[in-house]
């Protein structure tokens, strides 16, 4: 199904959208992507035919490509927000870069082996809607 979702970065100085078909939705948990978010995986959305529009800010998107392999990573220059990648054939979109809700599930983990090894039974510890005893500002 063609769909368009519509991002931006932290600051707000890049605004996009995508507009595609979705071909998978992945939680990436090799080390690159892992260095890349400094979390446990990486969130990323992917499309083979889906084309971006750069509304505002498409001169701040900087694209870091690691030499001999096919990682890339792109990034607003001003706030180090994740972006879309767009390479030859394809679209990767940090699901964290859309606005609004994200209307799937991801498909998978990928990668698992190079998980990090704190990265099990998350499920288990606490929740807090904010910053542990810190009351909430509603």
């Amino acid at each position: 199904m063609t769909r368009t979702l519509s991002g931006s970065c932290l600051c707000s100085a890049v605004t996009f959208e995508v507009t595609g078909k979705i071909d998978g939705f992945f939680l990436c948990h090799c080390a690159r992507c892992r260095k890349d978010t400094g979390s446990a995986h990486a969130s990323n959305l992917f499309a083979a035919d889906a084309t971006i529009t750069w509304l505002t800010g498409g001169n701040q998107v900087r694209t870091f490509r690691l030499p001999d392999t096919r990682h890339a990573k792109s990034f607003c220059s001003a706030c180090g927000s994740a972006l879309p990648t767009v390479e030859t054939n394809s679209v990767t979109i940090p699901a964290g870069s859309i606005d609004g809700t994200v209307a799937i599930r991801p498909d998978a983990h990928i990668f698992g082996g190079s998980r990090a090894a704190w990265d099990f039974d998350l499920e288990e510890i606490a929740v807090y809607d904010g910053f542990p005893g810190v009351p909430s500002s509603d």
